[in-house]
């Protein structure tokens, strides 16, 4: 009865969760005549694919699809090299002021984003990067390094020094030992903070609307709020960029969800 009430309890929660997607999608496949009903269908007695043509065939979708995934995937692979490069020292050496950069990086990773959107803004200007893409890539980047590098941290610890240092006893240098030894299993910390790295960068709206004054340089976010005019809100539309918005983070997702489960080492031994 315990298990048969918990596995309930799951199965509700999951369907709250899952019931937003679910009326996103059945709104995107209704004709617009159905869209603003006054009935609640749950299952849409007429299907039709006019408000995706209508979402991809909005004038530049492909522009900002593809300085969406320019800053995106830029960001994620300076977080990973960058956030890889500060976690290992931060995890193998013993230097002073280790705990007061630890604590720094924690600093950054809980300060909100939206409170640092005029310093980021100023900076910027003085910097003569706005209304560019490297502006959104640097801030994205700065953004999601600070979690890369305390998540890459705790899995490092979580590596034995020994397997490193019996790699180095059979004549391996230290960065032989890393990348034949620690690299492979970081696989699944790579992954892990990648998926959130793209997330965050991917979904981020307020820096694209503020630093973008030209719309060739906007990026998906900020297309989505083009469906809402002042004559109103293309709510299919709309429905239906939501879903083409979602498609890559959900591609991304199936792409690495198998190295998502972190490996581990107990057992390892110098063979």
């Amino acid at each position: 009865m315990k298990r048969f009430s918990l596995s309930a309890l799951a199965l509700i929660i999951a369907a709250v969760f899952a019931f937003p997607t679910y009326w996103m999608l059945s709104t995107a496949l209704k004709p617009s005549g159905q869209v603003l009903s006054s009935r609640y269908d749950l299952v849409p007695f007429e299907f039709t694919f006019d408000n995706f043509v209508t979402a991809v065939t909005k004038p530049g979708f492909s522009s900002f699809l593809t300085n969406s995934l320019v800053v995106t995937i830029g960001a994620v692979l300076l977080a990973l090299v960058a956030g890889l490069l500060a976690a290992i020292p931060l995890s193998r050496l013993k230097f002073r002021g280790r705990k007061g950069f630890l604590l720094l990086v924690l600093i950054a990773q809980m300060a909100p984003l939206e409170a640092l959107l005029i310093p980021m803004y100023l900076m910027m200007r003085d910097l003569d990067l706005l209304n560019t893409l490297p502006s959104l890539l640097l801030v994205y980047f700065a953004t999601t390094l600070p979690f890369t590098i305390w998540t890459l941290r705790g899995f490092v610890n979580g590596i034995p020094a020994e397997l490193e240092e019996a790699a180095m006893v059979d004549g391996c240098s230290r960065w032989q030992a890393f990348r034949r030894v620690t690299l492979p299993l970081l696989g699944p910390a790579l992954v892990s903070t990648s998926v959130f790295s793209f997330v965050t960068a991917w979904n981020e709206f307020l820096y694209a609307l503020v630093f973008m004054r030209d719309k060739t340089n906007q990026t998906l976010p900020v297309w989505l709020s083009s469906f809402k005019t002042a004559f109103g809100t293309d709510w299919g539309g709309a429905m239906a960029a939501s879903v083409v918005f979602a498609v890559p983070v959900l591609t991304f997702f199936l792409i690495v969800q198998r190295n998502l489960v972190a490996g581990t080492t107990a057992g390892a031994v110098k063979g």
